[in-house]
């Protein structure tokens, strides 16, 4: 048996949200291969080769790929899907949006989202909002499949001794092409991949106000999240939204300030190691999750526990 796990990377290194794909992967059994599917994508190629359990690695290596667009992709991986029994891609904002196409295209029902592996057709994957885990048998051949990478460890990413492969690109689809993009940079974490993680919502009252959370996080190394009231509300961009139709996260410690705790932002951040809640009002239903809370006014808590970081 053999598993297919596409990479997200760019160009030059493996994205962490591969790692977990591959500790899942694992839990199966089998050879694991993975695609790296890019421009001048040599470097991250070889990095696939390197984590442990990872056996072979194919390199499209192509102008198509330079950008994951999903109707280049999609071509690609349904090409190689009959080969393996299972196919497998982060439950990301790129692999939601390719996996779905290949498994149209395969005519097979996808399983999304698993957060445990039961046996190679048994999977768990949370529902309502993850207030259930639902326990799902496939009998489709290939199994397509996304993955909660908070669910899993990562695979260590030196060990491995896969050997690389390169194999041709499918021809364009032309049904999208790539215009442009504009990034965020910053030198905190990345959301999904921080162990700490500062959370502000609608009670932070402006997008000026997140300066407090930015202080905050910048002490002690965290990464910047919000709530999806707050991104709504126009206080702070679309990619840092925590919830279920946001990012899902489970840092070592997530700090929900100013956030009520609406089914949708729990959905995103309750697997979190240790949750610490900051808010005024007794009742907010993020307190029924988190292990400490501060019943106070975040306008004078959060600068008081900003100040005593300095001592």
């Amino acid at each position: 048996m053999a598993l297919l796990v596409i990479a997200e990377h760019d160009n030059a290194s493996l994205k962490p949200a591969t790692l977990n794909t591959v500790a899942a992967a694992a839990q199966l059994g089998g050879d694991i291969h993975v695609l790296v599917a890019g421009q001048t994508c040599a470097a991250a190629a070889e990095a696939a080769a390197k984590v442990a359990g990872v056996t072979k690695v194919l390199v499209a290596d192509d102008a198509v790929y330079a950008h994951p667009l999903a109707e280049s992709l999609t071509p690609l991986i349904v090409s190689l899907a009959r080969e393996y029994s299972h196919v497998l891609a982060p439950a990301t904002t790129t692999g939601k949006n390719i996996l779905p196409r290949v498994a149209a295209l395969l005519d097979v029902a996808q399983v999304s989202d698993i957060t445990a592996v039961i046996a190679e057709d048994t999977f768990v994957r949370p529902i309502y909002a993850g207030n259930a885990l639902a326990t799902v048998r496939s009998a489709d051949s290939p199994k397509v499949i996304t993955v909660r990478t908070t669910a899993f460890d990562p695979a260590n990413a030196d060990g491995g001794q896969g050997v690389v492969e390169s194999i041709s690109a499918t021809a364009s689809s032309g049904l999208s092409s790539f215009v442009g993009q504009e990034l965020s940079k910053s030198a905190r974490p990345e959301l999904t991949s921080a162990r700490v993680i500062i959370s502000g919502g609608r009670g932070m009252g402006s997008g000026e106000n997140f300066a407090l959370i930015e202080a905050l996080a910048d002490k002690l190394g965290a990464a910047v999240g919000a709530s999806r009231a707050a991104v709504d509300a126009g206080y702070v961009p679309n990619d840092y939204q925590v919830g279920q139709t946001g990012k899902i996260v489970a840092p070592d410690l997530y700090v929900a300030v100013g956030i009520s705790g609406a089914i949708q932002h729990l959905a995103g951040m309750k697997d979190s190691k240790v949750i610490v809640a900051i808010n005024k009002d007794e009742e907010a239903p993020i307190f029924q999750v988190a292990d400490y809370g501060l019943v106070a006014d975040l306008f004078q808590a959060v600068p008081a526990l900003t100040a005593a970081l300095d001592k």
